[in-house]
């Protein structure tokens, strides 16, 4: 059995024990013993001791209301803390140590490509063009408050400062007691949102990260690959490449969040311009200080004239010209009245004089002056740019249509909504080849179509830079797309921004390839494209409506054939990937996943979601952000250069097979019998999840519906919490029983080993099955449902669960789960004694809530413990939605 690495236990038990040390204090040795002793039955019960099961749930059971919140506040602050330590153990550097979670570095992964063929031209030529942009979602599933995220960073700082051998003992004790200081901090601090963070809110934490941690990263990262491309070519980076980008969707995703208005995309678009001219004033006053040289080159000097220190001259203007624009954003954004002359607006106004100093320094023989923090400010800026981030824009294609039928209306020209997709689409690219507006600017809309032309306007308000792309969900229709191109030249739009069809359900999949044909065929489309789309992919919603087995296929052959299209067409595609944390919103091992799409689908430029508590796992800690840029970035060459082959087609012709079957299986549960939701509802924690102030869009896209309104994020959260983990096995339970009655088992076998689309199913699907626990997820039917039908189902559901479990472990040809993974299963089994109490508590807790509801009136102990619980078993489980 593999056991943590002893520096990473030994870092777990240090950090438990300064807890338990916070609990001895306050509430006491009592409250202290009490949790110890749950801790020990729990870990028993584990073992299969006698009687334990039994013991720890009679102690739970035993609790006053008094002693919820801080049983359950204990176990929520070990699995944060434990999660610290694993983060920081994967980005340590200690002498002779190599951590379980280390990367392949840059170097490695150019000398196997060109061992493999890849020519040094080839590989300098793809690295400088370059294109991998990560999306920052505020997708409500970062459970930890902001406040306590900045104590577990600085925590991880002083387990970094502890790492060092040559410390003197007074070094040592101050850095402990610092550690102390915080947990102790930590404990003591509310662990819950009381109130949802505004849409604004949201947009700040994203900019947080940027200026926490990707601020530095950046730089370090484009030096090390800068470096790494030197070695394998000859030939260093570009000096104006980018190969790293940031968008957010947060202040700009309005599909199902009333909050986001256009009031707030206008101001998170000049809060950004504010933070960057921040920032980048701390970066010049820096340079000021290190440029002090007098060697210049005749273009500096003429633009510094007799200045005895031309850099510091120019640099010093441009230090004038960000003030400005700082106290111009900032003025804007608290509605005073700003002067906006003077101020840096266009990236090259910022850039140009930057790049002047460096090519001077080079000319003069400076070049280790030049390729110092100079280069780092210049990469930053043309990563970063003046507005900091790309904001993507979100809408929902119905929203779009509703403004384009107005205005038609309001000219007399007919009834939009009922016209054919041709006649729209004939429409449209008629209007958009004119030049005259569609409608007189005293037209006063109504207010939900006066929404979507506000935000058109703002969005026309931007340079090129700050705009990522403009997303239409529920898309299907090349109408879809010309209709956000009409409205945004309505509202002034002066230059092409990408607008991009987002496919989300089963059918939406199938048809996108015949759907951005239709569009390729418009003439008029193709100019304004430019040779360049983006289409995104949606994981979450798919997965919801036909389950993970037959929405990885088809995501997978929509990618294929989209591709292929595009090709035709002579259009690069670049694919936007909308994945979630969890298995269940295609999550997973990034690398991995990336290097199993389709051969030429990753063709030099990617796009992914990051949301949520993900953005904290990859990017919340410089290290770590260097880490998973390194990771995305090799795997990106890789797949581009070296792309897995393309499958057999007995092996499309057995996906095909099992996906009709898992997708049979999947909705007959969850669309055709009636027991479902009301099973899902009473079962699950999904009600009480609105409690939990994550994030400030609504966990429903309607008010009212069953299972297809709520959104893909609460419904695997609910399943996650009571660790049935259903919507990530259902339908492949199925599959595998009929392949393996259908002696196709040595078929998946051959597919496993020689295609990494399917291998990293199989391995995903494991992953899900153990973290699932059918122990604990019996506990929650005995405690919380009284219907025998739904009982009954809930015990189909738990011998379907079993039988999958068995049915991998056969394909697999293994005794247990996780064999060829065993640092992650050991970290489950030393989570499990601190996450099984919280769910047992979870239980109890929502039948005294829903007991409590029923009266009239829930206790508040009650509901801040229920609460706890929740985020606590989140923590354990690494992820939430």
């Amino acid at each position: 059995m593999t056991e943590l690495h002893p520096d990473l236990r030994e870092n777990v038990r240090m950090l438990g024990e300064l807890l338990g040390q916070s609990i001895r204090r306050h509430p006491g040795q009592d409250c202290y013993e009490l949790i110890e002793e749950i801790r020990a039955a729990a870990k028993a019960d584990r073992l299969h001791e006698s009687g334990s099961g039994q013991r720890l749930v009679s102690l739970l059971g035993k609790l006053r209301d008094d002693e919820l919140l801080p049983v359950t506040r204990a176990f929520n602050q070990f699995l944060n803390l434990a999660n610290l330590a694993e983060q920081y153990h994967g980005i340590r550097r200690k002498r002779g140590h190599q951590s379980d979670l280390m990367v392949e570095s840059l170097g490695e992964v150019f000398d196997r490509l060109k061992t493999g063929g890849v020519s040094p031209e080839e590989l300098h030529q793809r690295v400088a063009d370059l294109r991998i942009e990560f999306v920052l979602t505020a997708h409500p599933t970062e459970v930890a408050r902001r406040t306590l995220i900045m104590k577990y960073d600085e925590m991880s700082d002083c387990l970094a400062r502890l790492d060092h051998e040559d410390l003197m003992p007074a070094e040592s004790e101050e850095i402990a007691n610092r550690l102390s200081q915080l947990v102790t901090e930590a404990w003591h601090t509310d662990e819950i949102r009381h109130e949802r963070p505004t849409a604004v809110d949201e947009a700040k934490w994203g900019f947080a990260v940027i200026e926490n941690s990707l601020w530095q990263a950046l730089p370090q990262f484009l030096r090390s690959l800068d470096t790494s491309l030197q070695e394998a070519t000859g030939r260093g980076l570009p000096l104006q490449a980018s190969p790293i980008r940031i968008a957010s969707w947060m202040g700009g995703d309005r599909d199902g969040n009333p909050n986001v208005t256009h009031k707030v995309t206008r101001k998170v678009f000049l809060l950004g311009r504010w933070m960057a001219a921040d920032l980048y004033l701390r970066d010049i006053q820096a340079l000021r200080a290190e440029l002090s040289m007098w060697q210049a080159s005749d273009e500096l000097k003429a633009v510094a004239g007799d200045s005895r220190e031309p850099y510091r001259h120019v640099l010093a203007e441009l230090r004038d010209w960000l003030i400005k624009t700082r106290d111009w954003a900032e003025a804007s954004v608290n509605g005073e009245p700003a002067d906006a002359t003077g101020i840096l607006f266009e990236n090259e106004d910022f850039t140009g004089p930057l790049e002047l100093c460096y090519r001077s320094l080079v000319d003069c023989g400076l070049e280790a002056i030049a390729n110092g923090p100079l280069l780092d400010t210049i990469r930053r800026a043309h990563t970063f740019g003046l507005p900091l981030i790309r904001l993507d824009i979100r809408q929902e294609a119905a929203r779009h249509a509703e403004a384009v039928a107005e205005m038609v209306d309001y000219v007399g020209l007919g009834d939009y909504l009922s016209w054919s997709e041709q006649e729209r689409q004939s429409f449209l690219v008629q209007e958009l080849q004119g030049r005259r507006p569609l409608v007189p600017r005293n037209w006063e809309p109504s207010e939900s179509v006066g929404e979507v032309l506000a935000t058109c306007e703002v969005v026309a308000q931007q340079t090129p830079q700050a705009l990522g792309s403009y997303v239409i969900s529920m898309a299907s229709k090349p109408s879809d797309v010309l209709s956000v191109i009409l409205l945004l030249r309505e509202s002034g739009m002066k230059y092409p921004m990408r607008v991009v069809p987002l496919f989300e359900t089963l059918d939406d999949l199938r048809g996108a390839p015949e759907s951005m044909a239709a569009l390729y065929e418009v003439e008029w489309y193709r100019e304004y494209c430019q040779g360049r789309q983006e289409v995104m992919i949606g994981y979450s919603d798919s997965s919801k409506d036909a389950g993970q087995l037959m929405a990885a296929w088809a995501q997978y052959q929509a990618q294929e054939k989209l591709t292929h299209v595009a090709s035709q067409y002579g259009v690069h595609l670049t694919l936007f990937h909308g994945r979630g944390g969890t298995v269940g919103r295609g999550g997973g091992p990034a690398n991995r996943a990336i290097l199993s799409q389709p051969p030429g689908s990753v063709n030099g430029s990617f796009r992914i979601t990051e949301q949520g508590e993900m953005i904290r796992f990859k990017f919340g800690l410089p290290r770590l952000a260097v880490q998973s840029l390194t990771l995305y970035t090799t795997a990106v060459i890789e797949a581009t250069l070296a792309p897995p082959p393309k499958p057999e087609d007995s092996w499309r012709e057995t996906m095909d097979w099992l996906t009709e079957r898992s997708l049979k299986a999947y909705r007959d549960v969850v669309r055709e019998n009636p027991d479902f939701v009301p099973y899902f509802r009473q079962v699950t924690p999904e009600q009480a999840l609105g409690k939990l102030a994550l994030g400030s869009r609504p966990a429903r896209r309607k008010a009212t519906g069953g299972v297809e309104s709520l959104r893909a994020i609460p419904w695997i959260f609910a399943w996650t919490q009571m660790r049935l983990m259903l919507p990530s096995w259902l339908g492949s339970d199925v599959a595998l029983e009929e392949a393996a009655r259908d002696n196709r088992l040595p078929v998946l076998r051959d597919m496993m080993h020689g295609w990494p689309f399917f291998r990293t199913y199989v391995d995903m699907l494991e992953m899900v099955l153990a973290k699932a626990d059918l122990r604990i997820a019996s506990y929650y039917e005995q405690t919380l449902l009284d219907d025998d039908k739904l009982k009954a189902l809930g015990k189909s559901l738990r011998i379907r669960l079993q039988g999958c479990i068995q049915r991998l472990l056969e394909l697999k040809e293994q005794n247990d789960l996780l064999e060829g993974e065993p640092v992650f299963a050991h970290s489950m089994r030393v989570r499990n004694p601190y996450t099984d109490p919280l769910h047992y508590l979870q239980a109890e807790l929502l039948r005294r809530d829903r007991e409590s509801e029923g009266k009239g009136e829930v206790p508040e102990l009650v509901e801040r413990a229920l609460k706890v619980t929740m985020a606590g078993i989140s923590a354990g489980m690494r992820n939430t939605g």
